[in-house]
């Protein structure tokens, strides 16, 4: 589970990258529960893009470096849920790439 400085930094990624608005969290939320929405904004927004402009998801997930290999073995074993499967994979990358940052910021 990302921490605060995690989730803002996955949040700035969204916003570049899928034009993900930042969600109006009730001070009360917990991180856990911001995470969700902005997961679930993430799978929306991915939607779209599956259904209206598909070569800009493909451009998108190329930009984020996420694996293709990986992206296409969890589409085959959970064909029911393409975006929530994409959005994951490019929530992972960007994860990823944080933990990486932080690790050689030090």
């Amino acid at each position: 589970m990302p921490d605060s400085e995690d989730y803002h930094q996955l949040l700035q990624f969204s916003t570049r990258d899928l034009s993900v608005t930042e969600p109006n969290l009730p001070v009360f939320n917990s991180p856990e529960e911001q995470f969700q929405q902005l997961r679930k904004l993430i799978i929306e927004r991915i939607t779209v893009l599956m259904d209206s402009n598909f070569s800009t998801l493909i451009n998108l997930l190329y930009r984020a470096d996420v694996d293709e290999f990986k992206l296409k073995k969890a589409l085959a074993e959970n064909p029911d849920n393409p975006a929530e499967v994409i959005a994951d994979a490019y929530i992972q990358r960007q994860l990823q790439k944080i933990e990486t940052r932080k690790k050689y910021r030090k």
